[in-house]
């Protein structure tokens, strides 16, 4: 009898956790997120690029269908990105813009290799992606120091000093 009572309980909770989730449209700038590949660069920069990604335009305030294209900032301690969009919400291109983030172990071992002996003192991250290609340009600024001397380098993400 007990056993009856407790399968009868557990039936109606088993009906009771039923939860209908909003359906979420993921593929919308997924060449996007491909391009900028952030697997390697800081949580901030990571954080603020899927913020970009998936923000939903036609749930902003703003949002009118009439206008082909929106330009909206997004901001972090550490940087900014401008990210322009179609109506229908696509990333047509950004620029992304980040000062003093923690580096790529690539980025610091190719410094490191070339200019022994010398120490990191500030650093700049630039991303520009162009939608019509689905291509990220990315270049790096650091400025290094040894004893009374600086150095200031650019390079883009193949570690090509520029």
């Amino acid at each position: 009898m007990l056993g009856l009572l407790v399968i009868g309980f557990a039936i109606q909770l088993m009906h009771a956790q039923e939860i209908e989730l909003p359906e979420v449209n993921i593929d919308v700038n997924y060449k996007y997120l491909e391009a900028i590949d952030s697997e390697e660069v800081a949580e901030s920069v990571k954080m603020l690029e899927k913020e970009v990604a998936f923000y939903d335009l036609k749930e902003s305030d703003f949002y009118n269908d009439e206008y082909d294209k929106y330009n909206v900032s997004f901001y972090c301690p550490e940087g900014s990105i401008i990210a322009a969009y179609n109506k229908e919400g696509r990333i047509l291109n950004t620029v992304e813009k980040f000062k003093n983030i923690k580096l790529q172990k690539t980025v610091i071992r190719s410094i490191l290799e070339q200019y022994p002996n010398w120490d990191i003192i500030e650093n700049g991250y630039k991303v520009y992606y162009f939608g019509s290609t689905g291509n990220a340009k990315k270049e790096y600024k650091v400025k290094l120091k040894k004893e009374d001397k600086i150095k200031t380098l650019k390079f883009n993400n193949d570690n090509d000093f520029l």
